[in-house]
């Protein structure tokens, strides 16, 4: 059976020309940037001075092939309608980040994670071929072998700066009409530690295969994992779009059971917990805040906002309080190492709750050893936990703004981790190159964008340009 076409119609081809005749546009010397009315990055980022790259037309999907599991997507299209135009053929993304409005290309060039990456990594691993616009303007496919290899290694984490992906090809997995969940506290940490190790290995907990892994943790002494199934019957199904909140199921129900679509985005409605910022989780506002702005990209669209016009930051100067650093990250640590990295880290950031997530780099089919990803460098058969954290804290006396930050890259890397760059990021570029692939990054970008008309990987992530 031949692939299908999904979605609405899409001109491709007439999209990567405008896409083209936009980069020529640009003058010299000024950086080439995309044109992105949305973004789910909380790193500051400068105005442009000339116009971004048009994307009009980008955003699609263009085939599904049930028979082969693959899809070919454009890279501006949402996980949300990527999701929808699998979902009816059977099939889903090998993984599929948690907030709807992240884009298949934008989990590619900065990195994604969900409930199946301990079996299945991470976004990268299931691209079979990308489309690339580079730097100097030329369209190239790279694959994992042949002439562009090395950019295919190099692009994921790369933020951009070696080029925009245009279509991808990625590999899907058959899923069935539900997701079983199972939700399994812990009193201590080590033991966690322990199970997610063993569930990583054995892909099962108690005889019963487990599919999708992921958690929480309130406090050192009350942290969850969640264990999903995939299954097509189901007696009782949890509905977490309305009055009930998601993450507070873990707590209260030991089984539960939700429509895999509903599963994929059960973290987007109150955006993980931090819907609480805006008083959503409270019943009476619940009731009166619209469903369809129960969403990740509204939530963000407030907090651009308040970026803007530092409104909370007024009032809480008002009303004497001190000034707050913002605590924006997800990290990856090794399990052997989590316990104490959430020890430590409750002790010394005290936020809470936090997530769990554990991850592999995908492990190959055959006798070939795993893939290497340069600018990302996680260890080849080592199961790491991604803690993500996501709020503010108050700046103590005699501290500046970024010491909490800068505290947690040092204890992250001297427990063998790393962090993605979403957010912000306080290296000196001596650290940066060192923990992000910068000899490669340097060496692919001379071939690909030898004017260096895109904005460098350290000055994305640290320098803000």
């Amino acid at each position: 059976m031949s692939a299908v076409r999904a979605g609405r119609s899409v001109d491709h081809d007439r999209a990567v020309d405008l896409l083209r005749r936009s980069y020529a546009t640009v003058p010299a010397g000024e950086p080439v940037r995309l044109a992105k009315r949305t973004s789910n990055l909380f790193r500051p980022r400068a105005a442009p001075r000339a116009p971004g790259l048009d994307v009009t037309g980008l955003g699609g999907v263009l085939a599904v092939d049930p028979v082969a599991r693959t899809a070919d997507v454009q890279g501006m299209c949402t996980y949300e309608d990527l999701v929808d135009a699998t979902l009816a053929h059977g099939l889903m993304p090998l993984v599929v980040p948690q907030l709807r409005t992240i884009t298949l290309g934008g989990a590619v060039t900065g990195l994604g994670i969900e409930s199946t990456s301990f079996r299945n990594g991470l976004p990268h691993e299931s691209v079979v071929e990308m489309d690339v616009l580079t730097g100097a303007g030329e369209l190239v496919t790279a694959r994992p072998d042949g002439e562009h290899a090395d950019l295919f290694a190099a692009f994921p984490n790369s933020l951009g700066s070696l080029g925009y992906a245009t279509r991808l090809r990625i590999e899907l997995q058959p899923v069935r009409r539900y997701v079983a969940l199972r939700n399994v506290r812990f009193r201590r940490l080590a033991e966690l530690a322990d199970a997610i190790d063993e569930i990583t290995r054995t892909r099962s907990w108690a005889g019963v295969a487990v599919d999708a892994l992921d958690g929480v943790m309130f406090s050192p002494g009350e942290a969850y994992l969640a264990l999903g199934t995939f299954t097509d019957e189901a007696e009782r199904v949890g509905d977490y779009t309305g009055q009930a909140i998601y993450y507070r199921s873990l707590r209260t129900r030991t089984h539960d059971a939700l429509r895999t679509h509903d599963y994929l985005w059960r973290w987007d409605t109150d955006w993980f917990w931090c819907s609480a910022a805006f008083g959503v989780q409270h019943p009476v506002l619940r009731r009166l805040w619209p469903a369809r702005w129960r969403r990740s990209d509204v939530y963000h669209r407030l907090v651009r906002f308040e970026h803007r016009h530092r409104v909370a930051a007024r009032i809480d100067r008002l009303r004497g309080q001190p000034p707050r650093e913002r605590v924006v990250q997800d990290v990856e640590v090794p399990v052997a190492r989590t316990a104490e990295f959430l020890h430590w880290f409750a002790a010394t950031v005290g936020m809470s709750p936090v997530w769990l997530c554990p991850l592999r780099l995908r492990e190959p089919a055959g006798p070939s050893s795993a893939r290497s990803w340069p600018l990302y460098p996680l260890q080849p058969g080592r199961t790491y936990v991604n803690v993500g954290f996501w709020g503010s804290v108050p700046i103590a006396r005699g501290a500046a703004d970024g010491d909490v930050n800068r505290a947690i890259e040092a204890t992250v890397a001297r427990l063998g981790g790393h962090k993605s760059l979403y957010s912000d990021a306080y290296y000196d570029r001596e650290s940066f190159d060192r923990l992000y692939g910068g000899a490669t990054w340097r060496a692919v970008r001379e071939r690909y964008d030898p004017d260096h008309r895109l904005t460098g990987l350290y000055e994305k992530a640290v320098t803000r340009r």
